[in-house]
């Protein structure tokens, strides 16, 4: 079993910046993939940022590739995700999850955070 708890969520202007946190505990060595997804009112939750835990490489969704950075602490245990030059349409609850394989679909992870809220206003 593993526990993930998210943290930095909060209200911004466009333009702002944010960084959240991924805090894991419990049994993660044999994740692999780190990543964040997002979920807006009336949307399907979306693939956001992938970290490769044995590479250390990174994949971006399109519509945040060159804004949004994601790392690790391993000292930390704890995943990062950066996000500069925030729009209104960034604004959704963001979920942290982990799992064995790398991918992009949610339905491959095995544990996830309780997700924090990031809003963006114009």
């Amino acid at each position: 079993q593993a526990e993930l708890v998210e943290s930095g969520g909060g209200l911004v202007q466009a333009g702002g910046s944010l960084r959240l946190s991924c805090t894991l505990t419990g049994q993660t060595a044999s994740m692999n993939a780190m990543s964040w997804f997002r979920q807006a009112p009336g949307k399907v939750r979306e693939f956001v940022a992938l970290f490769t835990r044995n590479t250390d490489g990174t994949r971006y969704a399109d519509s945040v590739n060159g804004r949004f950075t994601i790392s690790m602490d391993n000292a930390k245990n704890t995943i990062y995700l950066q996000l500069n030059n925030l729009e209104p349409e960034d604004t959704a609850l963001y979920y942290c999850a982990i799992g064995p394989i790398l991918s992009v679909s949610s339905s491959m992870y095995r544990y996830w955070g309780q997700g924090t809220q990031v809003t963006v206003s114009s």
